[in-house]
């Protein structure tokens, strides 16, 4: 059942418009920087200033960075030099990150369309971490990056990426190994710069679902955020930064950058409920059909897959789920659990930390039944906390590997009783579901920065880009200046696959997703700077990499 409930359409080619652009030609006298001077444009942040996409950061994506996008502009109206950490390394083209020989990262991702999912390039990777650079660039972007990590020395230090004190992308050029990320930015003497920083600063613990570990274990202690917390040394990296802190890093920021008269462009935090990551996985994938699929031979008819279906979810329901509802019914929660149903797309059966435990409930309920009690509290533990999804939750992307596949932490009588397949008879894991509490907590932070980042900008008249609403309208549909509109529906068929502008990974832009967002920084840029800049087509750039098969480089 492993593939079984997502579906992405895949285009055997995959061609652009050859019309002519419908923005200004850039042989412009009228071209201007206004009241900006972009002499020496510096750029911090994050991943999404690197230029990071499908997975990973390589050799001819990082061209599509944002902010090299930007200086390519600013260097028709006396934009100086723009540099980038060198991917010269990357000889195959495949990203991720070696550290003594020994992958730490994996490679781009990549559309296979003899598989026609996403999956990782086959290639080597040639990217050496220990390979210093020792020197400071214009994109000071470090994929990873949260907001108190650009002050902290030592982010940049070799001998920390091991034991997760680091960051491989810093280590690569970081100037010495106590740098840090805005002192190198700083050698640069910026007289321009743009800052877009806090994404990672709650996007760890959202893509984590809200669980503290990477295992499949459910345990209450999988939920952790620290939004209290005020000392981001005792952090977890999946901890959500406190408001205050970002805050007073972010101020520290902008007074540095700010410090010798330059300009800028600062970007607000997006909401995570708008990228595909967490939009593209159903909460109810569970059909009679999809079932059916994995229990009878390879090219059975749709007949036969949905009788077999059929039949597993009556024997699940005899086993299970009438049970669990029956508990759940009895203490006032007749929806948490209900029996699944053949003719419709059924949710599935998660482990939420914030639900009321019935743990004891289902124990003695099935020991009343005759069930042996150790047998019975292994039930009781395993069902505890369960509930199925709703409409309210968000499944994250790489949940639709993981559905319907055995679980590790299954004890050996639940196995015995088939009662073992993520979301189908063992609930998913915190971590792979991200639910309406988490969601509150996400959001309530991403409004505390947003409003640190409009506040202190404000203060320092500074351009903002208020990408958090860009990105909301991907949602119903973004209409750029030709007309077009782009969206974030991630792969819904071979006619809309061009509109999309996240990459493969459901996180960060394609190519075509950087260059919008450059242009909504350039016309901030000529609105706040009285300045005149052209901006990209973004029909130009490219948009999913699609290889026929996907062979070893």
């Amino acid at each position: 059942m492993k593939n079984k409930f997502i579906y992405l359409a895949v285009l055997a080619a995959f061609g652009f418009a050859s019309c002519e652009p419908e923005f200004e030609n850039e042989v412009n006298a009228d071209y201007t920087a206004g009241e900006a001077d972009f002499t020496s444009y510096v750029a911090i942040g994050n991943s999404l200033t690197a230029g990071y996409m499908d997975g990973t950061v390589y050799r001819s994506g990082q061209q599509y960075s944002f902010p090299n996008l930007l200086a390519q502009k600013f260097a028709l109206v006396g934009g100086g030099e723009f540099t980038q950490p060198s991917f010269a390394d990357d000889i195959n083209n495949v990203g991720g990150l070696n550290l003594g020989g020994f992958p730490i990262a994996s490679s781009r991702l990549i559309i296979d369309a003899s598989q026609g999912r996403p999956e990782n390039i086959a290639g080597t990777i040639g990217i050496e971490v220990s390979a210093l650079q020792a020197t400071a660039y214009n994109n000071m972007g470090v994929p990873g990056a949260k907001s108190f990590h650009l002050v902290a020395p030592g982010y940049g230090n070799v001998a920390g990426v091991a034991l997760g004190q680091s960051n491989p992308y810093f280590v690569r050029h970081a100037t010495s190994p106590s740098a840090t990320v805005l002192g190198d930015a700083m050698t640069k003497n910026p007289t321009f710069f743009t800052n877009w920083i806090g994404a990672n600063d709650v996007l760890s613990y959202a893509t984590n679902g809200g669980a503290l570990t990477t295992g499949d274990g459910n345990t209450a202690a999988e939920d952790h955020n620290s939004t209290g917390n005020t000392n981001p040394a005792t952090y977890g990296s999946n901890d959500i930064t406190n408001s205050n802190v970002f805050a007073s890093v972010y101020s520290t920021l902008i007074t540095t950058l700010t410090s010798g008269g330059a300009k800028g462009v600062v970007a607000t935090v997006p909401s995570v409920t708008s990228i595909p990551y967490f939009t593209t996985v159903p909460y109810a994938p569970l059909t009679a059909q999809s079932l059916g699929a994995g229990l009878v031979p390879a090219g059975s008819d749709t007949a036969t897959q949905i009788a077999a279906g059929t039949a597993a979810m009556n024997q699940l329901n005899t086993a299970l789920y009438n049970n669990l509802d029956a508990v759940f019914t009895a203490f006032s929660e007749p929806n948490r659990v209900n029996p699944l149903n053949p003719n419709t797309a059924n949710p599935i059966l998660i482990w939420d930390v914030d639900a009321a435990d019935r743990t004891a409930e289902i124990t003695g309920g099935l020991m009343m039944q005759g069930v042996p009690a150790p047998v019975a509290a292994e039930i009781g533990a395993a069902f505890g906390k369960a509930r199925q999804a709703t409409a309210n939750d968000l499944v994250v992307l790489p949940a639709s590997g993981v559905i319907g596949t055995p679980n590790a932490n299954a004890t050996a009588t639940l196995v015995s009783l088939g009662a073992n397949l993520n979301g189908v008879s063992y609930p998913m894991a915190n971590r792979w579901v991200l639910t309406s509490n988490e969601q509150t907590k996400v959001a309530s932070a991403t409004t505390a920065y947003n409003n640190a980042i409009i506040s202190i900008a404000t203060a320092n008249d500074l351009a903002i880009a208020d990408m958090n609403a860009i990105l909301n309208e991907l949602v119903s549909g973004l209409r750029i200046e030709t007309g077009q509109v782009y969206t974030a529906n991630y792969f819904s068929g071979s006619s809309t696959e061009g509109l999309v502008l996240f990459s493969l990974d459901g996180v960060h832009p394609n190519a075509r997703g950087y260059s919008v967002i450059a242009n909504e920084i350039i016309k901030v840029i000529n609105r706040h700077y009285n300045a005149n800049l052209p901006l990209n087509n973004p029909s130009y750039f490219p948009g999913i990499n699609i290889l026929p098969v996907n062979n070893p480089i």
